[in-house]
């Protein structure tokens, strides 16, 4: 490999042009969107109950995957299933603010009105490193609810 080649791709790779996950370590878009869909046709086949609990189950690998996890909210803001913090549940977050002031929520159930999928972008802390990351959460509406899983950027 001649130097000049070898310096680009050097200079590429620590740029992250090829890196495969949002954050070091992280999941990436495509993991997202695929735990979403596993999320919605699940709700769909096991029912709400169950599958709000299955999400909500920090142990169920196949709703948890390294930073990843999904989360439910009632078009209302109302959260009915959370894979990072089962203390939600039940909560009206509507009016929860990220780190700039966006009230993330609020826009998420506002785009599920009208969208039935979409990318979101807010900050909010990585479950991994505990602190606060920009984030971008894939969500598909599913009847009066819109299920979520985000990558930290």
């Amino acid at each position: 490999m001649n130097t000049k080649l070898a310096v680009m791709l050097s200079l590429a790779l620590s740029a992250g042009a090829f890196s495969v996950h949002a954050a070091e370590g992280g999941a990436t878009k495509d993991e997202a969107v695929a735990m979403v869909k596993k999320g919605v046709a699940h709700v769909k086949a096991a029912g709400k109950d169950k599958a709000y609990a299955d999400i909500s189950d920090k142990a169920n690998a196949e709703f948890h995957h390294q930073d990843l996890y999904l989360t439910v909210y009632q078009l209302d803001g109302t959260v009915k299933a959370h894979g990072s913090n089962a203390k939600m549940i039940g909560k009206n977050l509507i009016e929860l603010k990220d780190i700039d002031g966006k009230a993330f929520v609020k826009e998420r159930v506002d785009m599920a009105k009208t969208n039935a999928t979409f990318w979101q972008d807010y900050k909010f802390t990585n479950p991994e490193t505990k602190k606060i990351e920009p984030k971008s959460m894939y969500c598909e509406k599913l009847d009066d609810t819109v299920v979520c899983g985000g990558i930290y950027k």
